[in-house]
């Protein structure tokens, strides 16, 4: 197995304000940090711990932050030791408490205060939850939404930390993990935070269960992870280990579409996801429609008004 050339490791403290607003708006896809002073003298640090597919955080930061954060594509999920934060504020609001975790929204900018915290957070890529939801539930790569302001379980929280207490054992013990060792982490992560946190998802169809379509599988699992880029149907032939005519009649033999009019399906629905979770003044439908490659708006707009029975326009005001 070849070394990964994705590790990280870092560790910043100190006094300087300006620094520790720069450290944290670049991780946490930030904008508008707004610091006031507190009680207590100021000081921070941000540190983590991991790798591409997962690190481990925590963050001191003595003062009170209001601003605009962002999760991108991780789920990024985080708890209390000491201090006061709400998310998503003036929307799906949920206050902190020790020991609770809690999920950052999917899929837009959120507001958020946080006051003298200390915090553990726990980042993971979205990727390897789509492959770990696909494997030991059938659910369609994709199309997992969680719920971050459905209340978690005691047991479930239990269950989290002890999760986190074994990562974190492997991960910041004497020792650097093997690769191996940081890929069972990750994927235990995964089964984790979907037993913690409440979603929703879609079935794949029973066709891509069956081993015998194990390309087609590979063919729908890489259109879901790769719908943002301009992908054709030569590049998802070749990740399936398909010719191009063997991926159309895959398709069409058991998926009763083509490979072009599944990809656009899966851009609709992503865009349609992105405008109702939207706010109308901090995005557009031009924005969110070239993000899914759909490079001419006229026809976006007329196949989005078919598939979802109004404009995408409408969608973004109704959100």
């Amino acid at each position: 197995m070849a070394a990964r050339d994705d590790k990280m490791r870092f560790d910043a403290r100190g006094r300087d304000l300006d620094e520790a607003v720069d450290i944290l708006q670049a991780g946490y896809n930030g904008r508008g940090f707004r610091v006031a002073p507190t009680e207590a003298p100021f000081s921070f640090r941000h540190t983590i711990v991991g790798d591409g597919a997962m690190t481990l955080r925590s963050t001191m930061f003595m003062g009170r932050v209001d601003g605009q954060a962002a999760a991108g594509d991780e789920h990024v999920v985080h708890w209390l030791l000491d201090g006061r934060s709400t998310i998503d504020n003036g929307r799906d609001e949920v206050a902190g408490a020790v020991g609770r975790p809690i999920l950052f929204p999917e899929g837009r900018d959120f507001e958020f205060t946080t006051e003298d915290v200390n915090q553990s957070l726990l980042h993971l890529s979205k990727s390897v939850v789509d492959e770990v939801a696909a494997e030991q539930h059938g659910i369609m790569p994709g199309t997992l939404r969680f719920d971050h302001a459905a209340p978690v379980s005691s047991a479930a929280m239990q269950a989290w930390h002890a999760t986190v207490r074994l990562i974190g054992r492997a991960y910041l013990g004497s020792g650097e993990p093997s690769d191996l060792m940081r890929t069972e982490m990750a994927r235990m992560a995964a089964v984790a935070l979907l037993d913690t946190f409440a979603h929703t998802s879609s079935q794949m169809p029973a066709a891509l269960l069956a081993p015998r379509n194990a390309s087609l599988r590979l063919a729908v699992e890489y259109m879901h992870a790769s719908a943002h880029l301009p992908i054709s149907a030569v590049d998802i032939a070749r990740e399936a280990g398909l010719t191009p005519r063997g991926l159309q009649q895959a398709f069409s033999r058991h998926l009763d579409t083509t490979p072009t009019a599944y990809l656009r399906e899966i851009r609709l629905e992503r865009v349609h996801d992105a405008l109702r979770a939207a706010a109308p003044d901090a995005t557009t439908v031009a924005d969110v429609a070239r993000h899914w490659d759909f490079a001419h708006l006229g026809r976006f707009s007329a196949a989005y008004q078919q598939r979802f029975g109004e404009y995408p326009r409408e969608t973004l005001h109704r959100g």
